[in-house]
């Protein structure tokens, strides 16, 4: 399998991010997820095949599910070589659009985007215990004495981060939200989030699989808040086996955890240039995103 780590399309382009390439159609933009592949903050030169096909496809399949609890910007999955010609046609293009294309991308409304991620937790795990740990606090907030690695959560926990292109997400503050003129969006927010996770973690719990936190970005559209970006992908979850499950410890997950693990474990002093993934390390993480894809979807 090749990695699909860049893309170059006859159409305008809108924003290339550190997995996304995004293309303007107008009204509309063309979202195609690569191979890229990002870690600490920088995205690594070695790409994972299929990856972008799983985030792709997962959100195109969560976007459909939760569609009828919270509007979403998705217009069409690009999902096989006729949908891709459709698209050819209706755009009036001259020649047609590269096959690795199929599966990997998805024609989305343009919507107003809210600088924020919305992260929710349903279980204390990763940074947010490392806080619990250290202050007893998540996200800032105060919670009760006693939890434990991994502890399920009384109930789901919103904590909003700001989304920046120059610094680090951090908590969202008051002057934040002040700044931001958001303070009569964020119960909106809040209560979206909530919503679409409870009924994601619902679903995936029937298969088995413990959602443990992820999160959502949110736009404006036509004077509503709708769901956009991406939905319940490995690249924003935390996917545990349900069966595998103990409170009080790590958990493995579905996820890009080996290439932190082997990047951690390289020698790597956490700047660029970063060193090329071993195959066996791309080849299991590959792995990973296909086996999620598949507990969750079929």
């Amino acid at each position: 399998m090749t990695a699909v780590t860049e893309t170059s399309l006859p159409l305008p382009l809108f924003q290339r991010g550190k997995v996304r390439d995004v293309y303007d159609l107008g009204a509309e933009l063309l979202i195609v997820s690569t191979d890229r592949i990002s870690a600490f903050d920088i995205v690594l030169p070695s790409g994972v095949p299929e990856k972008g096909r799983v985030l792709n496809q997962m959100s195109a399949f969560w976007f459909r599910e939760t569609a009828h609890i919270m509007p979403n910007h998705m217009v069409e999955s690009l999902d096989n070589a006729e949908s891709l010609r459709r698209l050819v046609a209706r755009l009036k293009l001259k020649d047609p659009l590269p096959a690795y294309l199929i599966g990997r991308s998805m024609v989305v409304r343009k919507a107003a985007r809210i600088p924020v991620e919305c992260v929710i937790r349903g279980y204390l795990s990763g940074s947010a215990w490392a806080e619990y740990k250290a202050h007893g606090t998540v996200n800032g907030q105060p919670m009760p004495p006693g939890l434990r690695e991994s502890e399920r959560l009384s109930e789901p926990l919103f904590t909003p981060t700001t989304k920046s292109e120059s610094e680090h997400d951090r908590p969202l503050t008051d002057s934040d939200v002040s700044a931001l003129r958001l303070q009569d969006t964020m119960p909106a927010l809040e209560e979206a989030t909530r919503t679409v996770y409870v009924h994601a973690a619902g679903h995936a719990l029937q298969r088995g699989i413990i959602v443990a936190d992820t999160k959502f970005e949110f736009g404006h559209l036509d004077g509503g808040l709708i769901l956009i970006d991406e939905a319940v992908t490995p690249d924003s979850s935390r996917f545990w086996a349900a069966s595998d499950y103990k409170v009080g410890q790590a958990q493995a997950g579905y996820d890009k955890q080996p290439v932190r693990d082997w990047l951690a474990g390289s020698g790597w002093n956490g700047k660029a240039p970063v060193p090329p993934l071993p195959p066996e390390v791309v080849a299991a993480t590959t792995e990973r995103y296909l086996t999620i894809f598949r507990r969750l979807t079929e």
